[in-house]
């Protein structure tokens, strides 16, 4: 997200100035492919306990490309589609929130989350070792509330369910330099950092860690070039606009940002995938800080955004014991040089295979919010838009917490459903969450208004369970 942690302190911060004066006059994606789209398609590879091979595999594209298709190149379009709904129930709350989440932040309320669609070309070949490729992708649904790209019909719509464009990008595939090539990816990706992503099937479960889903970049537009080292290892080098932003005046600053890594997959004997990514850049809002008549404050910060840096680390391993058992470990970190503050944190994920249609993932995690400012709660359906804009808008925050969370779900494909579509197939996903807070404050399950956005009279253990249903095809 764009400078999530600078822009909720600034916003804390001003809010806290303008309740001073006013008492006396009066606050998350191994990565996106250079070739291939994220939408998850029907296969084994959507299954949950294949997450984080999926997106090793996302950040290695094919070093080669495919042969012309016989029907000419437009012969080779694909078309996929996902719709997924659920609803998170959470009993206790007082708030009608669950709070540390964004896509699942309703609590109680069954939620068309996303119908995802994208067309899609595989990089083929077009003479002298070039390949060429694109996909097109765009979603409408409550989660399009979060998966916002400044300057990309982020206002179309502003009610509960919005659309937003999620990948537009062109690949390209070059025989340069290495003998498997160089590809580019050039437009509008996924996040390359996180162990879950956006689309439905790229996460194991409903809902989300806290790292995936708030100190990494969710979309980006520049330029991603993936350089295929070896058979097994890729290096990757980045530069763009920034988290969730574009350019000129749908831009954070003026200032560009970038990551750079290695992804490797399928070493000690096809059993290990994984990756190291970094990112650095300015996240900070160059406009002024700006006021509304109910006290809530924008994060712009000036013109010493252009200063401030943001830095990222986001390591991801996958370990497959046997084709039924998988193991992986994510450990994200995050400083921000606007608030001074350091976030990070390590989640542990166990998959396994029951049967061929059933499979049991746990989840856990804990998280450090160092300020307390990174881990927030945006109460309107576009409030996210507007703090990426510099807009004045409602949030409420915790006091600096160590969150603790454990997650045990489902992954189901029901036989007796799945045989009678007539296309794709259809996935069930039940789970029972509980998150607490590890070092005794109260952030759960109430709010704050704009004078104080900082909930200190909650819950310290937020109890939960949820389901979501998915149709990919």
């Amino acid at each position: 997200m764009i400078g999530k942690g600078s822009a909720l302190l600034a916003t804390l911060l001003g809010c806290l100035s303008v309740s001073a004066v006013q008492g006396a006059e009066r606050a998350h994606a191994v990565t996106t492919a250079a070739i291939q789209s994220q939408t998850p398609q029907p296969s084994d590879e959507s299954r949950a306990g294949s997450v984080a091979r999926r997106k090793a595999t996302r950040v290695r594209p094919a070093a080669s490309v495919s042969p012309p298709v016989t029907q000419g190149y437009w012969g080779g379009i694909r078309a996929h589609m996902t719709v997924e709904g659920g609803i998170a129930a959470n009993p206790w709350t007082k708030s009608g929130r669950n709070f540390g989440q964004f896509f699942l932040d309703r609590a109680n309320t069954a939620t068309l989350n996303q119908v995802l669609a994208s067309v899609s070309h595989d990089n083929a070949a077009i003479g002298g070792g070039y390949g060429i490729g694109f996909t097109a992708e765009a979603m409408y649904g409550s989660d399009s509330r979060f998966d916002v790209t400044v300057g990309m019909g982020d206002r179309a719509l502003s009610g509960m369910y919005q659309w937003a464009p999620t990948q537009a990008h062109i690949d390209l595939h070059t025989p340069w330099i290495f003998s498997r090539g160089i590809d580019f990816q050039i437009g509008q990706s996924y996040g390359l950092m996180g162990s879950e992503g956006p689309a439905a099937l790229s996460r194991p479960f409903y809902s989300y860690n806290y790292s995936s889903d708030f100190i990494v970049p969710f979309q980006t537009v520049g330029i991603i070039a993936t350089a295929h080292i070896g058979a097994h290892v890729d290096g990757l080098v980045g530069i763009d606009a920034g988290n969730s932003t574009t350019f000129g005046q749908s831009g954070n600053n003026n200032r560009p940002k970038g990551y750079l890594g290695i992804s490797f997959s399928h070493l000690m004997d096809g059993r290990l995938d994984g990756h190291l990514i970094g990112r650095a850049g300015p996240q900070g809002h160059d406009g002024d800080p700006r006021i509304s008549p109910e006290g809530w404050v924008s994060a712009g910060i000036g013109d010493q955004a252009v200063h401030r840096m943001q830095y990222n680390a986001d390591l991801l391993l996958t370990y497959h014991a046997s084709k039924a058992l998988v193991f992986t470990f994510a450990s994200t970190w995050l400083h921000d040089e606007i608030p001074d503050d350091d976030l990070y944190g390590s989640t542990a994920y166990l998959a396994y295979s029951l049967s061929p249609s059933v499979q049991l993932n746990l989840r856990g995690e804990v998280f450090r919010d160092n300020t307390g400012v990174m881990i927030a709660a945006y109460p309107g359906t576009t409030s996210f838009g507007k703090q990426l804009r510099n807009q004045p808008y409602p949030f409420y925050a915790a006091p600096p917490t160590t969150y603790g969370d454990l997650t045990l779900g489902l992954h189901y494909e029901p036989e007796f459903i799945n045989r009678h579509l007539p296309l794709g197939r259809f996935v069930l996903r039940p789970e029972i969450r509980v998150d607490r807070s590890l070092n005794g404050t109260r952030p759960f399950n109430r709010e704050a208004p704009a004078s104080d956005p900082i909930v200190r009279n909650g819950d310290t253990t937020m109890f939960w369970f949820s389901c979501d249903m998915v149709w990919t095809f």
